[in-house]
């Protein structure tokens, strides 16, 4: 599993000029599910996105979590996260999990992290 967290005061998510999702102050999250991928895994990357101390406390140091700071994520799967670029100019995903798989555990991840107590 790869992720990549964003922090950001307001985000949105477009698809084909469709509004889909949107949050205030949080967290954009990029989830990219790879071939052999566990449960288990899910449920730690949950428990890290949760606590990343990545927003300022009051003495302006990174200190805070998006729990801390009441703040939301929006959580995209993003399976070009596992695109490797090591030979030629085409990315290759053959390390990425089938989208069926894939889809499963990006969706337990998120309810997992809803579990942590943070909006998704």
């Amino acid at each position: 599993m790869k992720f990549v967290a964003q922090r950001v005061s307001a985000a949105s998510l477009t698809v084909d000029e469709r509004p889909v999702s949107d949050i205030g102050r949080g967290l954009v999250v990029y989830f990219g599910v790879q071939a052999g991928d566990t449960e288990e895994m899910a449920q730690k990357c949950a428990q890290k996105i949760a606590a990343l101390r990545v927003f300022e406390d009051g003495a302006g140091k990174m200190n805070l979590s998006v729990k801390d700071v009441g703040g939301e994520v929006l959580f995209v799967s993003q399976f070009t996260l596992l695109g490797d670029i090591r030979k030629g100019n085409r990315p290759s995903f053959t390390a990425a999990e089938e989208p069926t798989r894939a889809a499963a555990l990006y969706r337990y991840a998120a309810e997992r992290l809803r579990e942590q107590g943070v909006p998704v």
